[in-house]
């Protein structure tokens, strides 16, 4: 059972744009895949350490997670649901859809 809930990139896209948008974006990618590219704004967590990163993350922001297409973070966010964080959301279709609808990397 799915319980967080996926966001579309032109959706992040737009909050983002928004400078007091409130939102934890992260990259669940490792080092080395982040530091090549990422969205703008995000900050690098790879997936092993997210259960260290728990207390930095602030739950009333709404926390949107992505790797490469998806499918990883929607797992880390299923793990963020299960320990207590109600406002997650998983960048559908990841990195690559941010990337194919012509928004910016770092």
């Amino acid at each position: 059972m799915q319980v967080f809930k996926e966001i579309e990139v032109a959706d992040l896209a737009s909050m983002l744009e928004d400078s007091d948008h409130g939102i934890s974006l992260i990259d669940i990618r490792n080092p080395v895949d982040a530091s090549q590219e990422s969205i703008p704004g995000a900050r690098n967590v790879p997936m092993y350490q997210l259960p260290l990163e728990l207390d930095e993350l602030e739950p009333e922001h709404l926390v949107v997670l992505y790797c490469q297409i998806g499918q990883r973070s929607a797992r880390a966010c299923a793990y963020l649901s299960a320990s207590g964080f109600d406002n997650v959301h998983n960048l559908r279709g990841g990195i690559q859809a941010w990337k194919s609808s012509g928004l910016a990397v770092a």
